[in-house]
């Protein structure tokens, strides 16, 4: 008997805003400071909701927000709190 195995997909699991919520907190936790993890998250999180809407929320193309979060992406501050913001998020600083 041969076992199938489908490609996981964060995705998936992304299926409330509180999912999302942990998940960039994570990201943000875990980021080495060059951003990639915190891109791919936003990325991922983009993705199980709607690309095209978000990117109509922040004012950017669909192409151009799959670009500025893509592991070469490099997206300006402000472009990442369009993006924070348009997924009804906050961006908080604690100690």
């Amino acid at each position: 008997m041969t076992e199938k195995f489908t490609r996981w997909d964060v995705t998936d699991y992304l299926r409330t805003e509180e999912d999302a919520r942990l998940y960039l907190e994570a990201a943000f936790e875990e980021d080495l400071g060059d951003g990639r993890l915190i891109r791919a998250a936003l990325s991922d999180i983009a993705r199980a909701r709607n690309m095209s809407q978000l990117a109509r929320d922040v004012g950017m193309s669909r192409e151009g927000l799959y670009k500025a979060l893509s592991e070469n992406g490099n997206p300006n501050f402000n472009a990442m709190m369009k993006i924070i913001r348009a997924l009804g998020m906050r961006l908080r600083v604690a100690s």
